[in-house]
């Protein structure tokens, strides 16, 4: 019998994770309540202080203070079918470079954040930015949101199989994941930020940070790969 090759492996370990989660949707679910939960408290937060404020400089760091929380629900619950069913161990015993797992993996965690982010951030925007008036550089805000949901989505996928026979994973993979993508966040912010408000000097705050964020998912995510075979047999 002819062995599958590389490519053949990932899109068909792909295509289990979607069809499970398109079967259950207990991930985007949860992570969209979240995100809409996270919305009202924002929302409560802001109320009598809206006046005060300005929303625009702050709107960059509050969509990614939502971005952030809402994925870290959705990285812990990644390898959750795997563990629970003892689907893992038989991926294991498949002869398959185990990068082929990492990698299809954060695909779809990929894929699950960005589905997520295309309904919470026109949420965020219709509730907290309608008031200001919109800058012509808004849409380029969908860049930084690519570049850092790649890199979160990468990086979580590591530390969530790090974290996985762990007893307070979902505490130990926040307290490992917001450190570690401290840098890639304060780019991210600074890039969003500077498109939501489109000031004359936004080009240098944009497109370093976006250099420096896309610098940063490169060299991570090839940490990830190159040491996840040593991490998943651990």
């Amino acid at each position: 019998m002819n062995t599958p090759s590389t490519f053949r492996q990932y899109v068909t370990l792909l295509k289990k994770d979607l069809r499970q989660e398109f079967r259950t949707r207990e991930m985007l679910t949860s992570m969209g309540i979240y995100a809409l939960l996270v919305i009202i408290v924002y929302g409560a937060a802001l109320a009598l202080t809206a006046r005060g404020i300005d929303i625009a400089h702050m709107g960059g760091g509050l969509l990614w203070v939502l971005i952030v929380f809402t994925s870290l629900l959705g990285l812990g619950r990644s390898f959750a079918h795997e563990k629970e069913q003892g689907c893992l161990e038989g991926i294991l015993l498949v002869p398959l470079d185990r990068s082929v797992v990492y990698l299809a993996k954060a695909t779809a965690n990929i894929l699950f954040m960005l589905a997520v982010e295309v309904i919470a951030v026109p949420l965020f925007y219709f509730f907290f930015m309608t008031g200001e008036p919109a800058a012509p550089t808004l849409p380029a805000i969908v860049v930084p949101l690519l570049v850092g949901t790649v890199g979160m989505a990468g990086i979580g996928t590591m530390l969530s199989t790090i974290t996985i026979n762990t007893g307070s994973k979902d505490v130990l993979l926040a307290v490992l994941f917001i450190p570690i993508i401290y840098p890639l966040l304060y780019a991210c912010v600074t890039a969003t930020t500077a498109a939501i408000t489109g000031t004359e000097f936004w080009t240098d705050f944009y497109v370093m940070p976006l250099v420096l964020a896309c610098g940063y998912d490169i060299v991570m995510l090839l940490v990830c790969w190159v040491l996840y075979d040593f991490v998943v047999s651990a």
